[in-house]
């Protein structure tokens, strides 16, 4: 290569290193469940106008604090109740209400009254209040837990509260909590999600980069030997990831929950592009070939191959857009633009470096190139003499796989999302366990006819619904319109617990409303809409599981049909959980699309580059069984299929494809110098065998670098892609050549 364009290309290099090192620190971060709504989904349209009229469902923040001993002791109740008070000034809270602040209603001869729940400055009726309040259907999961040890702060904070929001928000509360210093508190809502699953991106991001570029680090000095060669490889790898990084915060994409992948897949596509590239370029020189020449071939014959492999493995991220879910099509996009600009990185800056030298300065000559001569001749006899066992094999190992894919589920659960270790996560365990759980399910309530939202028989249907909900122990926290004449009701019968329930008859609630008519307007809004059409049913369910909340709401709906009355008032399933758990059904359908999609347009690049229908379905039968391989995994170690799990296949594919590329493409070669079908392949098993060896050892490796990520999905998803792509090795190496002895003539 020419000196000054070599000047040319390093100082194009270094600007555009400076300023990804610039846009770097303005990247952004996000988590927000809306994230993860199927877009265009009828359910979703219909609870944003749900949402409309009555508020967000999640726009909460749960506060509990503990006294192993009860919480029944008066220096305990005063702390907390001077919290409670004090929470109420934190920016971007709405309002804040706890126990201590709650009062049961009183009628008295002469006016109505209040007695507060609990009376803190006599704790002579402490006795009597706890009992009263742990019978309080009201009160337990919601306010207290069932044992009486721990106590709950509801904060509901500012609708669709954003991340620097929830932020302020976190850093002033905790604080503030610890300074009251009680023996354990518990957080769990939206603001304390954001706020702590961001930092977790961070590390992961990190962490990932850190551990990856160490392991390319020692692959690299393992392989190559010689500092240069080292040095030119470690550069080339490090600033393709630099300008892809760079520019995801120059165009202001934000980074999601899929961000920890990047470093990896970044560092792991860039080494495969300068081992195939570098070690043609020392094959080439060692041959007697200038270093001109040498550059030039393996430009023309690995530069193309490389560039088919990056648009294919582009390919396979890009069917992600296909996924209904923001941050499946964000990772997808992003990862396709990564993976050409590590090619163009390599292409320019890689073969611009390595030209200034020679193949002994870039790689010391050792031993490994017999072992590995040794190594592939073996593979290529192991196919020639053996194709019948080795078929056979292939199809047994088939049906084995279909079995797996057929356990696959996608009951997946929260949970199994938080990062492993972290406070965030014992705390969500410790509210599915003493209160309510975070899933919300919210029923909208239709008055139909001349009914409005709040006649009594309108709220008799409610009170049907409401009653079967509590028969399902999972489903806590349940409240609606109804609360406030069953209170009112109570009253009138002297604040006996059995009394919490509707008026017997119209004439009593008639009478009754002029008192609930009384009750301040915005405590009535988010339970009945202003044109008092709507009303609302609001519950939480445990975390167990998208199929089995599911099918728990199926079996909710169905009661609903058959024992309510649909010319009084009909109802809705919605929520946030309803929508996020429809991820579920989307995944499937589109994981299907995606994957035809890509199998579609890898088989158009094939058909052009190969013009042969045979070479088609030679190059596509062996790439079938890496994914293959990671549906049968998901269903033999029993794990979900999710919005997240579901990229593997798209990495999969988009990354097994490489090896065939370059083993076909270099059998292609052999056969046009005039060479047999058999002399073709074993040219191709010992030239192209070893790079593709070399980099599937370094995929299997890199994306084990998952293993210390304390996310759990990025661990599913590093171990799935890592033994998937090795079998794809396999696939290459035992199928491909069989499948040209069997279709291909000389």
């Amino acid at each position: 290569m020419d000196s000054g364009l070599r000047k040319v290309i390093f100082g194009v290099y270094a600007i555009l290193a400076v300023l990804s090192v610039y846009f770097c620190f303005q990247l952004k971060f996000s988590f927000d469940f809306e994230q993860f709504f199927p877009t265009g989904d009828p359910d979703l349209v219909f609870f944003k106008d749900f949402i409309e009229d009555f508020g967000a469902d999640d726009n909460f923040l749960l506060v509990a604090v503990e006294r192993k001993e009860g919480v029944f002791e008066q220096d305990f109740l005063e702390k907390f109740h001077d919290f409670t008070l004090k929470t109420r000034d934190l920016d971007h809270v709405v309002e804040s209400q706890s126990l201590t602040k709650i009062s049961y209603p009183l009628k008295t001869p002469f006016t109505i009254t209040t007695i507060p729940a609990i009376h803190i400055d006599k704790p002579s009726k402490y006795a009597k209040d706890r009992e009263r309040i742990l019978k309080d259907e009201r009160f337990v999961y919601n306010f207290i837990n069932p044992d009486g040890t721990a106590l709950v702060v509801l904060l509901k904070t500012v609708n669709s509260i954003q991340l620097t929001q929830a932020e302020e928000l976190m850093n002033d509360l905790v604080p503030l909590l610890e300074s009251y210093q009680f023996d354990d508190y518990h957080l769990m809502g939206r603001a304390h999600f954001q706020k702590e699953l961001v930092a977790m991106q961070k590390r992961e991001i990190t962490v990932s980069a850190l551990v990856s570029g160490f392991l390319v680090c020692l692959i690299m000095f393992l392989i190559f030997r010689q500092p240069m060669g080292i040095l030119i490889s470690l550069v080339s790898i490090g600033l393709g990831m630099l300008l892809f990084l760079g520019s995801l915060g120059a165009s202001g994409r934000e980074l999601n929950a899929m961000a920890a992948l990047y470093p990896v897949l970044m560092i792991i596509v860039g080494t495969s592009d300068v081992i195939h590239i570098m070690s043609k370029y020392i094959d080439e020189q060692r041959k007697g070939i200038s270093r001109k020449d040498a550059i030039r071939t393996t430009v023309k014959e690995i530069g193309l191959a490389t560039l088919l492999t990056s648009i294919t493995t582009s390919v396979g991220f890009a069917t992600l857009l296909t996924s209904r879910i923001i941050p499946i099509r964000d990772f997808g996009i992003n990862s396709a633009i990564g993976v050409l600009i590590a090619y163009i990185t390599v292409i320019t800056f890689t073969t611009a470096a390595m030209s200034m030298y020679d193949a002994d300065d870039l790689i010391k000559r050792g031993k490994g190139q017999v072992f590995w001569d040794n190594l592939m001749t073996k593979m290529y006899t192991l196919t020639k003499n053996n194709p019948i066992r080795v078929a056979l094999g292939a199809f047994a190992f088939l049906l084995v796989c279909l079995l797996g894919i057929s356990m696959i589920t996608t009951n997946y659960t929260i949970i199994k999302n938080m990062p492993n270790g972290k406070k965030i996560t014992a705390d969500f365990r410790y509210f599915e366990k003493n209160f309510t759980g975070f899933r919300p399910l919210e029923f909208a309530v239709f008055a139909e006819g001349d009914y409005k939202a709040d006649d009594y028989e309108v709220l008799k249907e409610i009170d049907k619904v409401e009653q079967h909900l509590h028969t399902f122990p999972p489903i806590k926290a349940i409240s609606s319109a109804t609360a406030i004449y069953k209170s009112i009701n109570q009253m009138h019968k002297n604040n006996k617990l059995e009394a919490y329930q509707l008026p017997k008859d119209k004439k009593t609630f008639d009478k009754y409303k002029k008192l609930a008519d009384k009750v301040p307007q915005q405590n009535v809004d988010i339970l009945i809409s202003k044109d008092k059409k709507k009303a609302r049913i609001s519950s939480r369910i445990l975390d167990m599981g998208a199929d089995t909340v599911q099918g728990t709401g199926k079996d909710i709906d169905q009661w609903i049909t058959k024992n309510t009355n649909p010319n009084v008032a009909t109802f809705r399933r919605t929520g946030t959980g309803l929508i996020i758990d429809k991820n579920a059904e989307y995944v499937r359908r589109n994981l299907i699309q995606g994957l035809g999609l890509a199998i579609l347009i890898v088989s158009t690049m094939m058909a052009l580059l190969f013009r042969n229908i045979r070479m088609l379905l030679i190059s596509l039968i062996p790439n079938v069984f890496p994914l293959l391989v990671a549906g049968a995994m998901l269903g033999f170690m029993g794990i979900e299929l999710e919005a997240g799990v579901s990229i593997v296949f798209a990495i999969v594919f988009g990354i097994a494809v490489d090896d065939t590329i370059h083993f076909l493409s270099k059998y292609k070669l052999a056969r046009s110098a005039g060479k047999t079908i058999d002399d073709a392949l074993l040219v191709t098993f010992t030239e192209t065998g070893k790079a593709i060896c070399l980099t599937s050892i370094i995929l299997f490796f890199g994306f084990l670098v998952m293993l210390f990520s304390i996310h759990p999905p990025s661990v599913t998803i590093g171990c799935l892609i890592s033994v998937t792509l090795f079998s794809a090795l396999f696939s290459d190496l035992l199928l491909i050549p069989i499948l040209i002895r069997w279709l291909m003539k000389e």
